[in-house]
């Protein structure tokens, strides 16, 4: 099948997906060599390895023998998952987070799954939902949260915090929500095959029995599914006809916050939210959950902040005092991911100070644009400066590591700095305020 006609038959499934009723009883089929190869085509090229250390590029040495054995495999149901490697990555509070690391002939059968379920659910996902969605990200939760508390329709707020969520979603359960839309049971054995599969943790091997692999291709979209039947489906349908005022559900993948007109609305939500998760295996963190005040400040209040904020995405929301006298929602980035990437840059300049400066200086551009581009919205100016500066004494402090014999002065590094400047801070996204209301 080629391109074109592949690209059609995709097509015609997302037309008929736009149907909520629409069931679909033969999908394998889609997942051909063509879509092998564009899922490989999609991996990074310098991802960490699997268990069989083959990396993007040796694979690609010989891309199409080795895809037409992949398809032939999954074709007459040979194709067998790998274990997943497992590595641990530092958290805040000297904690790890385990991410699963598959094959690359696992990410790319991963990868084209993916497509194929995501052309049959995306058009039934609720617009609540945000995260690892086409034409949806981070900055569209907040802007819709800011737009609700802009028209107060938010003054209370239940932030929520699914604990070890991958870890525990259970496995037939998802696969019967799966099997609710695609009753194909080939689909279904190839979504167990990449769910039931061993995972080695240095030299110790196990087999959980729930959970999805946190970091594969594949269960960001698995976490859509299951978390569309157990919240948001529920919220809309069950829980929000039954509600006093306006109420709004932003969910980025496994984090949430619910934003509500009424106290008594939020009430009666916190007090049933968490039987609804554990009929389904999850449970909400007792120390993270809570429900808060977000009500607007009256202008008559002199204080410079509002009462209460809470942690989003990366970002802690509040209530700021504007120079005319309004209070208006805002952003700035958490003090813990400031710290983290503050943290991070000072160790890559240690790890890194023997490299030439011009090296070095295109290195912390890259990464300090990349913070830009997430935290870098409207507001939250004053963070982006104190990291910049950070890195401004981070580097100077490893640059004057390198030699014994030619220190590194600050009237020295003020030269450097004036050759090799570091980025100026900037806004790169419109999200809070009253523009995005």
């Amino acid at each position: 099948m080629t391109a074109k006609s592949k690209s059609t038959k995709l097509q015609e499934v997302a037309t008929r997906a736009k149907d909520p009723s629409a069931r679909f009883y033969a999908l394998a089929h889609l997942i051909d060599v063509t879509l092998l190869r564009e899922a490989y085509r999609k991996l990074r090229s310098r991802a960490a390895v699997g268990v069989d250390g083959v990396t993007k590029k040796q694979y690609g040495e010989q891309l199409e023998e080795n895809l037409q054995n992949l398809h032939e495999r999954l074709r007459s149901g040979r194709y067998r998952h790998q274990l997943i490697r497992r590595v641990h990555i530092p958290k805040e509070g000297n904690k790890t987070r385990p991410i699963g690391i598959s094959t690359v002939e696992d990410k790319i059968v991963q990868g084209a799954l993916t497509t194929v379920l995501r052309t049959v659910f995306e058009p039934i996902f609720s617009d609540s939902s945000y995260g690892s969605r086409p034409k949806r990200g981070a900055h569209g939760a907040i802007r819709a949260l800011n737009g609700a508390a802009y028209r107060k329709e938010v003054n209370w707020v239940y932030e929520a915090d699914i604990q070890s969520f991958f870890d525990n979603v259970n496995r037939d359960m998802l696969l019967d929500f799966i099997q609710e839309r695609v009753p194909d049971g080939s689909i279904r054995r190839l979504v167990g095959k990449c769910l039931h599969v061993g995972v080695l943790d240095g030299e110790e091997t196990s087999e959980p029995d729930v959970g999805t692999p946190q970091g594969s291709v594949l269960s960001p979209m698995l976490a859509n599914v299951y978390l569309h039947h157990v919240l948001d489906h529920w919220f809309h349908k069950v829980v929000y006809p039954r509600l006093r005022g306006k109420a709004h559900l932003i969910r980025y993948v496994d984090d949430f916050v619910v934003g509500f007109e009424r106290k008594d609305d939020a009430e009666r939500f916190a007090g049933v939210v968490g039987k609804r998760m554990a009929r389904f295996g999850l449970t909400l963190h007792p120390d993270k959950t809570r429900l808060l005040r977000f009500t607007r400040p009256s202008r008559s209040q002199t204080s410079g902040k509002g009462p209460d904020t809470f942690d989003f995405l990366g970002f802690t929301c509040y209530w700021r005092r504007t120079r005319s006298g309004w209070w208006q929602p805002a952003l700035k980035t958490r003090h813990g991911r400031l710290r983290k990437a503050i943290k991070a840059v000072y160790e890559w300049c240690r790890d890194h100070r023997h490299l030439p400066v011009e090296e070095q200086h295109r290195s912390l551009i890259l990464k300090l644009k990349g913070h830009f581009n997430y935290f870098g919205v409207n507001g939250n100016v004053d963070c982006l400066y104190a990291l910049v500066e950070q890195v401004r004494i981070a580097w100077r402090f490893w640059l004057n590591r390198r030699s014994q014999r030619a220190r590194m002065t600050w009237e020295r590094y003020e030269i450097l700095l004036s050759a090799y400047p570091l980025p100026t801070p900037r806004i790169v996204v419109q999200v809070w305020g009253s523009s995005s209301s």
